[in-house]
């Protein structure tokens, strides 16, 4: 097949090449449209558009699909975790049903491969019918550090039970997790080789509240019924306070990122070696109305992918639309972006000897964009997927 571009991520542009698929998708070849003509190549199926690899998701709440336009917009982070508690709850068959239908969309928009938060075992027999390459990352919480070491063990259950999958045991939020439940992540996920994920910065509050003991999160505290008298502020932001508890030998994804600043970016680049940037544009303007300092994650050239968070937060699920956020309010060119939507993800998850770019060899989903203006995503842009 050839298309006006072939963008393959791992190489330059080519305008008019050509890609040689098997029937399972896998590359056989690569070929400019100056090889093609030399090699006599026949039956060639042109496209008008862009043909790239296929997306990573790698942030995403497929448990909460059931949730989709029952949160309002516009809560504050405090406000949407106290309705994901009060709403989460339903009955086995909606919540599957919900699933399998949110699965189906991120397959139709061109997503082959997915990092995604569970917090209990439902998800498992959709993942395993799924087309998609799913990771999945065990939330624990538990900011009382006397219950770390129960929390641990029902997570150590949990990623037996969904076996055999790949799993992570991974902290939620730095306002959920205590240094004790640090210290239980780190001896079972803190080796080299494992990713880990962690909601970071997402809301102003996280940040007061680590820094004065103040803010809105104390009336969250209080919602559910918590007692956090143990608890100090240390007059430092989130992240500067929990990321030196993260052992520094996993790969690790900060998820949001909203209200990290330049200093917590110098900090955490002081800190930590191997960090991930996961910007989830859409979901951020659902509830905070705000999108993170992108110019200042680029400026610091850190390595970024794109998630889409829930339908509890998202109007829908698709890595081609917050590619779009970012273009129309953040500037960020195509080439750049498309980094972070393929590559960069598969890299996070330790599948890029297959994902990510288009590659002979690799197996990394086909998808064509069209309608493109000019290298701008625009509402008229759609995707489909060719393999």
């Amino acid at each position: 097949m050839s298309a006006s571009w072939i963008y393959p991520v791992s190489s330059a542009p080519l305008e008019n090449g050509v890609i040689a698929v098997s029937n399972d998708g896998t590359i056989t070849a690569i070929l400019t449209a100056a090889q093609a003509k030399q090699q006599h190549i026949q039956d060639i199926q042109h496209y008008d558009g862009i043909i790239v690899p296929g997306f990573i998701n790698t942030h995403c709440h497929l448990e909460l699909s059931h949730l989709a336009g029952k949160i309002p917009m516009y809560t504050g982070l405090p406000g949407f975790v106290q309705k994901i508690m009060q709403q989460r709850e339903a009955a086995a068959d909606e919540i599957t049903q919900a699933m399998v239908k949110a699965d189906a969309e991120m397959y139709a928009n061109g997503i082959v491969a997915i990092g995604d938060i569970s917090n209990q075992l439902i998800s498992k027999p959709v993942k395993l019918n799924s087309k998609i390459y799913y990771h999945t990352f065990i939330e624990v919480m538990g900011f009382n550090p006397a219950n770390a070491a129960e929390i641990i063990e029902r997570a150590e259950n949990t990623k037996l039970a969904f076996a055999p999958l790949k799993t992570t045991i991974v902290p939620h939020a730095p306002y959920s997790v205590s240094s004790v439940l640090f210290e239980g992540i780190n001896r079972v996920s803190g080796k080299a080789g494992e990713c880990l994920t962690i909601h970071n910065q997402e809301t102003a509050e996280e940040n007061i509240f680590f820094e004065t003991k103040t803010g809105h999160f104390l009336k969250l505290y209080d919602f559910l019924g918590l007692d956090i008298s143990f608890f100090n502020a240390g007059s430092k932001t989130s992240l500067q306070t929990y990321l030196p508890y993260l052992s520094r030998e996993p790969k690790v994804l900060m998820v949001h990122n909203t209200f990290t600043s330049m200093e917590d970016i110098i900090f955490a680049g002081n800190t930590h070696p191997n960090l991930y940037w996961c910007l989830c544009p859409n979901a951020n303007m659902y509830i905070e109305e705000r999108l993170p300092d992108v110019q200042s994650l680029r400026n610091a050239a850190l390595k970024i992918t794109l998630g889409t968070d829930s339908l509890a937060s998202n109007h829908q699920l698709s890595i081609l639309a917050e590619m779009q956020t970012l273009q129309e309010q953040k500037a960020v060119p195509f080439t750049e972006l498309l980094e972070w939507a393929t590559i960069n993800g598969a890299a996070f998850l330790g599948i890029d000897n297959r994902f990510g770019s288009l590659e002979k060899g690799k197996k990394p989903g086909i998808n064509l964009i069209e309608l493109m203006d000019n290298g701008q995503i625009n509402a008229r842009t759609r995707i489909q997927r060719l393999f």
